[in-house]
């Protein structure tokens, strides 16, 4: 588990705020994966899936998932797709 000063935490809640283009990822999600990432570029830590998550949870985060689908979404196309067996 990665292990960071208030100060270094502080700084790296601010960093999303950025959002995930600012640091060169092409679309707007944050992943562990990412954060993971983001510790390692920003404080030159390595760090576990598990280490963040476990971070993050105790400083307050939890996981999110959208609330809403995307405009552009057509629900009559998405209710003819069918798996073929």
């Amino acid at each position: 588990m990665p292990r960071l000063s208030e100060k270094q935490f502080a700084q790296l809640e601010a960093e999303p705020a950025k959002e995930p283009a600012a640091h060169g990822w092409e679309d707007q999600r944050w992943t562990l994966a990412r954060i993971t990432t983001l510790i390692g570029r920003c404080f030159h830590r390595t760090c576990t899936i598990q280490g963040v998550r476990k971070l993050l949870v105790r400083n307050g985060w939890s996981c999110q998932v959208p609330a809403r689908h995307a405009i552009e979404r057509d629900d009559e196309a998405v209710a003819g797709w069918v798996k073929e067996v």
